[in-house]
């Protein structure tokens, strides 16, 4: 009897980065002996913010959420002993992609690879970075030109390259429904055709859309999300022949890679994760007409910290067990005819259009930044009442609470903490390089990008000559920033609404008591401290403070600790919030802390809000934090009432 023929599996990726260059290219090379058999670069804030190490901004963010790579010595230990012509690199990177890809494709060149060979992507998705993961630094014009510099160059010179990775997995983690998440993905392809269209010959244009690719989320509802899948398949091919005119099938396929959903992962019981993961990856390769080509998992602990190595091997093992121990991959579309899966497909591809069709009447995807900003944040109030309400159930955190400890989080926490040394050492190695390179080499690079930039040619090759000559990202990032300006996108908060959730009467009545008292209404200062982007929490408790009554002083993301307590100062806040994921909520706030005493307002209380382990926890409330939450503190009106019952104390203790 003869084996039967088995489709050749999807890339197996692990998102992977942190703490140093050397550090992280132990870990890939560990990965990828394990079986591993695609790279997924996470380069840390300063880097993707186009900042150096040492620059103010960076203060606690080196190595955190990704990778430092500040010049070509730092990609150099990133990929040392991986040869780069016979891999395949994904690097999630935006604002900076033309910067870190010119440092690859120098890398690469040291190594004496064919660049024509090179294979990867790039993600380069700024209109997603404007709603919603926060690290873009230029206007939407110069972005959109940026990245047709990169898929103009990738066609002419690295023709095997992905040069934009429309991502709309972050539109989900911040509230979209899936209807939204394929029109404003959608959209955001059509805004990048359209600036690119110009840049190569109309008979090559077929190829290059070709290179556009996806980056996509699946959440738990895998129905759903499966049929999310078909439906970007149809859609894009749609778009593609009808708006575009690609007439050859092949170009039109919807190509995507994609990581499961990590907004669901709870830091309750956080052994269910691991069955969330598992099921989320069924949506995106169960199908096999809309299944991906490359799959990379979160671990079960990412709702707790930075996930050890074993905690990505765990995830990577469950993706082997699915390739190469089911038989799912010797199989056709399991699907097709499916009368239930066809209606709900339809269904979604009909609310996808209308959305796309208000957007083409505001005039496209940039143009209409605000509104999908403001969708994006009235989505996730509404996602967020229903789990308050009980209308959604997450098991563990609204229903069936009452669990046994989990071994797993026993001991260390279940987490990799990164050295705050790192930080110090990686200041240290950016000032040696800089002192020891060709200060005049690179200076004549920077002068070239500059020119290449403002005469509105295409600024790759000059990236690349910069990125030979030993120049820093951050001195890349000041040349762009000079050339094109700085930009700060919407917050979304203005037009959108909580809706009533919960004991909100309650909470509106606490407030107007608690504002009578103090003479004035209850002023609660939001504020996001560093490089960290991820808007969505803070956002919501600045709507909900909001809709509970109380004035709310909220300027969106990267700020410094100066210009947070400058803002606490001059607007006579009652309550301070701070919002930090990244890993980077010791110095930060011990920083803003130092700063309120100088500035005479120890008194006002302080709460911070982020991805804190216990330890962590203890040390903030020591060094004079009010309170802190985590992601299981779900129940914002909750939070409301303490902001309250804070801002009344300290009133009655100033008194």
């Amino acid at each position: 009897m003869t084996e039967p023929t088995r489709d050749k599996p999807w890339l197996f990726r692990t998102y992977a980065g942190h703490s140093t260059a050397a550090k992280s290219n132990e870990l890939y090379r560990s990965n990828l002996a394990r079986g591993q058999t695609g790279l997924s670069v996470a380069f840390d804030l300063p880097t993707q913010t186009g900042y150096d190490s040492d620059h103010v901004l960076a203060r606690g963010e080196v190595g955190k959420v990704g990778v430092p790579v500040s010049h070509i010595g730092d990609m150099r230990a990133l990929f040392d002993g991986i040869p780069l012509e016979a891999m395949n690199t994904s690097m999630t990177i935006n604002a900076t992609a033309g910067w870190l890809l010119a440092l690859y494709v120098a890398v690469a060149e040291e190594q004496g690879a064919d660049v024509a060979k090179l294979q990867g992507t790039v993600q380069n998705d700024i209109i997603k970075e404007y709603l919603s993961r926060g690290t873009y630094v230029f206007p939407p014009e110069p972005s959109l030109k940026l990245i047709a510099d990169v898929a103009q160059y990738c066609y002419r010179s690295v023709p095997k390259w992905n040069p934009m990775n429309v991502c709309s997995y972050h539109l989900q983690e911040a509230g979209a429904t899936p209807e939204q998440e394929l029109a404003f993905a959608l959209a955001t392809a059509r805004a990048v055709l359209d600036e690119v269209r110009g840049q190569v010959d109309q008979a090559d244009f077929p190829e290059l859309v070709s290179r556009i690719s996806f980056f996509v989320n699946a959440g738990i509802r895998f129905v759903t999300e499966m049929c999310k899948m078909r439906a970007f398949v149809d859609l894009w091919d749609e778009i593609c022949l009808e708006t575009y005119g690609v007439q050859d099938a092949k170009f039109r396929r919807f190509r995507y890679g994609v990581q499961v959903n990590s907004l669901g992962l709870t830091e309750q019981q956080p052994e269910n994760n691991v069955y969330r993961i598992l099921i989320e990856m069924l949506a995106v390769v169960l199908s096999k007409k809309a299944r991906a080509r490359a799959v990379q998992l979160p671990a079960w602990n990412e709702a707790l910290g930075l996930p050890r190595p074993f905690d990505q091997q765990w995830s990577l093992r469950m993706q082997q067990i699915m390739a190469y121990e089911t038989d799912l991959l010797e199989y056709g579309d399991l699907f097709d005819g499916n009368p239930a899966v066809e209606a709900k497909v339809e269904t979604l591809k009909a609310g996808a259009r209308a959305e796309l069709a208000r957007i083409d009447e505001m005039g496209g995807a940039v143009a209409a930044i605000d509104y999908m900003k403001s969708e994006l944040v009235a989505a996730n109030a509404a996602r967020l009442r229903r789990i308050e309400a009980g209308e959604t159930t997450v098991v563990g955190v609204n229903r069936f609470k009452e669990a046994e400890p989990s071994p797993l989080t026993a001991g260390d926490g279940g987490i990799l903490v990164v050295d705050p040394a790192v930080e110090a050492e990686q200041v240290e190695r950016l000032q040696a390089w800089r002192a020891a390179r060709d200060g005049a080499a690179a200076e004549a690079a920077i002068a070239a990008l500059k020119a290449a930039a403002r005469a509105g040619e295409n600024i790759m090759p000059a990236s690349v000559a910069a990125a030979k000559a030993g120049v820093t990202t951050g001195e890349w990032g000041a040349a762009m920033r000079e050339v094109f300006g700085e930009y700060r996108a919407p917050t979304g908060v203005g037009k959108s609404v909580s809706h009533a959730a919960g004991n909100l009467a309650e909470v509106r009545a606490a407030v107007e008591a608690a504002s009578g008292r103090l003479g004035r209404r209850i002023k609660f200062l939001v504020g996001k401290p560093g490089l960290d982007g991820h808007s969505n929490g803070a956002e919501q408790i600045a709507v909900r403070a909001r809709d509970c009554g109380m004035e709310v002083v909220y300027e969106g993301i990267r700020l410094t600790p100066a210009q947070i307590v400058n803002a606490a100062l001059e607007e006579s806040v009652h309550v301070v919030g701070l919002s930090i994921l990244s890993g980077s909520h010791l110095p930060l706030v011990t920083e803003v802390l130092e700063r309120m005493r100088a500035a005479g307002i120890a008194d006002v209380p302080l709460v911070v809000g982020g991805i804190i382990p216990d330890v962590d926890a203890e040390t903030l409330r020591t060094a004079g934090v009010a309170r802190v939450y985590t992601p299981k503190d779900f129940e914002l009106n909750r939070i409301m009432l303490d902001i309250v019952e804070l801002a009344d104390a300290a009133d009655k203790a100033a008194a």
